[in-house]
């Protein structure tokens, strides 16, 4: 697999820690010190589809390529406004593109298994050129009555156009089923039958402690068997692009892992937890500042509700 063109979009709306206090017993030091987030964007008059559309439209002319050449579109999201279709679906009409498409429910670790699948496709021969997208509206799925939550999240899009050709060198993906940490529930409509309350709505739940304890730990413990599995050190890897959660949880991978703190690059103080986009959208920035030049090894490294975790090593 190899990285042809990058895009991303966000959210005009910039909302600072002190805005938050309009709404929460909480300060601009409370939120700092314990995420890291200084602000974050948040969808008002704009829509999921518009950011996603954009980030896909930008990774195309960043490619050199149009949508109709496009074999395969897949699509990291975890919720929007419509059940079904697909965001996959929508945003293939809306660019012009006439491939199959997908989308994949894995949270914040979406991209990085978007990425593994499209490389399963490219070396079949299936498919030759892939938009591998992650869009999320992560400010959706919290009560914004809980201080804990709410403070963490902003909205945002990133994709990538894949092809053949590149050193793709891995990927190791990992599931343990522990749901109660961290959810959200939807309402089912109800029938006839419906025994009450089993179908009750809840918006999300997290138990920051256990959320922090499992991606330090699933993380630095995939990551450091990717690279034995592969042969490389740390001292090989350009850049560790690790989904921007919270900037603890970013440090202790680090610490584990050793380094140059340069091979971790940030965007959580900026944007916040975006999900699964969160490593899509910095993979744009780096590739625009042209801080990633051709032959640079990357490993990104994505950790989400399930708990999915999932990392590879490819060269840019």
């Amino acid at each position: 697999m190899k990285i042809i063109g990058t895009g991303s979009a966000l959210p005009k709306k910039v909302v600072t820690n002190d805005m938050l206090t309009e709404f929460f017993d909480t300060s601009d030091e409370w939120i700092r010190t314990r995420t890291g987030i200084e602000t974050r964007r948040i969808l008002t008059d704009e829509s999921l589809f518009d950011l996603a559309k954009t980030a896909s439209t930008l990774a195309l002319e960043s490619a050199g390529i149009k949508a109709e050449e496009l074999d395969y579109i897949i699509c990291s999201n975890v919720n929007n406004n419509y059940v079904y279709p697909s965001m996959s679906c929508i945003i293939q009409g809306a660019i012009g593109a006439h491939c199959p498409c997908f989308d994949i429910r894995i949270a914040c670790a979406g991209f990085v298994y978007a990425l593994d699948v499209a490389e399963s496709f490219l070396q079949t021969g299936r498919a030759h050129k892939i938009l591998v997208l992650a869009a999320e509206e992560p400010t959706r799925f919290c009560s914004w009555k809980q201080r804990e939550t709410a403070v963490l999240f902003g909205d945002g899009a990133g994709a990538a156009v894949v092809t053949d050709g590149g050193k793709y060198f891995g990927a190791r993906t990992t599931t343990i089923s522990n749901t109660e940490v961290l959810y959200q529930r939807n309402r089912l409509e109800p029938t006839p039958f419906e025994v009450e309350g089993v179908y009750l709505d809840h918006p999300m739940v997290m138990q920051g402690r256990e959320v922090f304890r499992n991606a330090v730990s699933n993380c630095s413990s995939e990551i450091s068997a990717l690279l034995k599995d592969t042969n490389h050190q740390v001292s090989d890897i350009k850049y560790f692009l690790l989904h921007q959660a919270n900037m603890r949880i970013i440090k202790g991978i680090e610490q584990y892992l050793g380094g140059d703190p340069e091979q971790y690059p940030t965007t959580v103080q900026k944007y916040g937890n975006t999900s699964s986009a969160s490593i899509a959208i910095l993979l744009d920035e780096l590739v625009r500042a042209n801080k990633i030049s051709r032959g640079d090894l990357l490993v990104m490294s994505g950790f989400g509700a399930g708990f999915t975790t999932g990392s590879l090593l490819m060269e840019y």
